[in-house]
This record gives C-alpha cells, structure tokens and sequence, in this order.
C-alpha cells in the first residue's frame, strides 16, 4: 500500500494495519509474549530469553514502539520497555469489532 493511498481509508483502519503489519513476525510476536509473561518492563533480558542478536531485538523492539504498542523509558545506561495498555486496548477492541463482524453464512462458493 502506497504512502499516498492511505489517506482513503479511515483513521481506524490504517492505525489497525499498522499494529497488525509490527505484528506480522515471529520475533515480535515472542517479545510481546515475554513482555505479557513479565508482567513487568523489560530490559537487557530479552537477548538472553529469546536468544536472538541484541541489535535484531533492538530494531524489533524499535517497530513495536513505531506502531506504539510498546512503551519505553530509560534508566542509566538502559532502555527498558514495556507493553502500552491503552495502544493493547484499541488493538484487542478493533480486532474485536473486525472479527466479531463476519457472520458465517450458511453456503459460500
């Protein structure tokens, strides 16, 4: 979808494919995973806990915080982040309001 483009469709809907497009890889999908199973802000374990390269986790982490679905402060020498809970609720309620709208019909193709 073309920069320019975007301005045809709905605030909605172009926030909604942004956070889905930070979601659409693995990595983030495991940070975001460690981060809910922390419960807490995360800092320098997640190269230990997924094991993957501390810049591959940077520029993940990096996406994640562009679409706004992580928050980050910094503390010393650190940056330390954590899941941003009104960015998580707008997610969890557009997905429901996008999924919940299909109605199984009773014969398709």
């Amino acid at each position: 979808m073309g920069l320019t483009k975007t301005e045809i469709f709905t605030e909605e809907q172009n926030r909604l494919a942004a956070m889905l497009k930070a979601l659409a890889h693995p990595a983030r999908i495991a940070i975001l995973q460690q981060m809910i199973r922390a419960n807490a802000c995360i800092c320098g374990d997640l190269v230990d806990d997924l094991g993957l390269a501390q810049a591959t986790i940077s520029q993940h982490l990096k996406e994640l915080k562009n679409a706004g679905l992580i928050q980050g402060t910094i503390e010393g020498v650190s940056t330390c982040y954590c899941i941003e809970p009104k960015a998580w609720k707008i997610l969890r309620d557009e997905l429901e309001l996008f999924t919940g709208s299909y109605c199984e019909p009773g014969k398709c193709c």
